[in-house]
C-alpha cells in the first residue's frame, strides 16, 4: 500500500525556503545535501516519524543538468512563481513495490532511477510531464531501509491533509487509486489544478501551504 512519503516546496533559493518556513510554520528546517547530476539541493523538516517537508531549489554549484530539473523547476511559469515567494509544487508517495507498481503502470510510472546521498539510498519513478496532472500525480519512491523521515529532528508540525484540485478529477482520482492513493488525497473539481497541503504547526494553528 502507497503512502505520502514528503510534500515539496519549491523555492528559488533554500534560503527562500528556510525563510518562509520560519515566517509561516514557525521552525526552520534541517541542512539536507545536494542531488549530484540533477541540479538541485534541499533542506527537510521532520512532519513525524513517517512523513517530511522538502524544500527544494536549483544548487548553484552545480552545472546544468542534462535534463530538465524535477517538479517543473526549469520551467518559466513555476520560475516566475518561485521569484514571487516559495510555494508547494509537488508530493511524493512511498510504496514498497515500486517495481511491480512500475511493471503493471508501464511507461506512465516514469523509469526507475536510483539515488543516493551519503548513506541514504532509494529509487524513484516520476511520471512523465503531462501525465502528472500538473504534478498532482505523484513520484513514487523506495527507500532502501530507513526513509529519510525517521532520521530527521521532529519539528511537531504535522501534516493534517493534502488535498488536489483539477478540471478533469476523475482521472486524478483513477491515477491516484491505480496506484494504491485513493485515501491519501482528497480530490476535487476545481477550473484550476492545484495541491493544498494543510499543517498544522506546534501552537495549533493551521496553516496551507499551495501551488497557486
Amino acid at each position: 500500500m502507497a503512502e505520502i512519503d514528503h510534500i515539496v516546496l519549491g523555492a528559488r533559493s533554500l534560503a527562500d525556503g528556510a525563510e518562509f518556513l520560519e515566517r509561516h510554520l514557525g521552525v526552520r528546517p534541517q541542512p539536507g545535501g545536494s542531488h549530484e547530476g540533477v541540479g538541485t539541493h534541499n533542506m527537510l523538516l521532520g512532519l513525524g516519524p513517517s512523513c517530511y517537508l522538502e524544500v527544494m531549489a536549483p544548487d548553484p554549484n552545480q552545472p546544468e543538468p542534462p535534463h530538465p530539473r524535477p517538479f517543473d523547476l526549469d520551467d518559466p511559469a513555476v520560475h516566475t512563481m518561485l521569484e514571487a515567494e516559495p510555494c508547494l509544487i509537488a508530493w511524493v508517495a512511498r510504496t514498497p513495490a515500486l517495481d511491480a507498481v512500475v511493471a503493471r503502470l508501464g511507461p506512465r510510472a516514469g523509469e526507475i532511477r536510483a539515488m543516493r546521498r551519503g548513506d541514504l539510498s532509494w529509487r524513484l519513478a516520476m511520471p512523465p510531464q503531462r501525465q502528472d496532472m500538473d504534478n498532482i500525480v505523484p513520484a513514487l519512491i523506495q527507500w532502501d531501509g530507513t526513509n529519510a523521515a525517521k532520521r530527521l529532528k521532529d519539528s511537531h508540525v504535522r501534516l493534517v491533509a493534502l488535498e488536489a484540485e483539477h478540471p478533469e478529477a476523475e482521472a486524478v482520482r483513477a491515477a491516484l487509486r491505480e496506484r494504491g492513493l485513493e485515501e491519501a488525497v482528497r480530490v476535487r473539481k476545481s477550473p484550476h489544478a492545484r495541491l493544498v497541503a494543510r499543517l498544522k504547526r506546534p501552537d495549533g494553528v493551521e496553516v496551507a501551504l499551495t501551488s497557486g
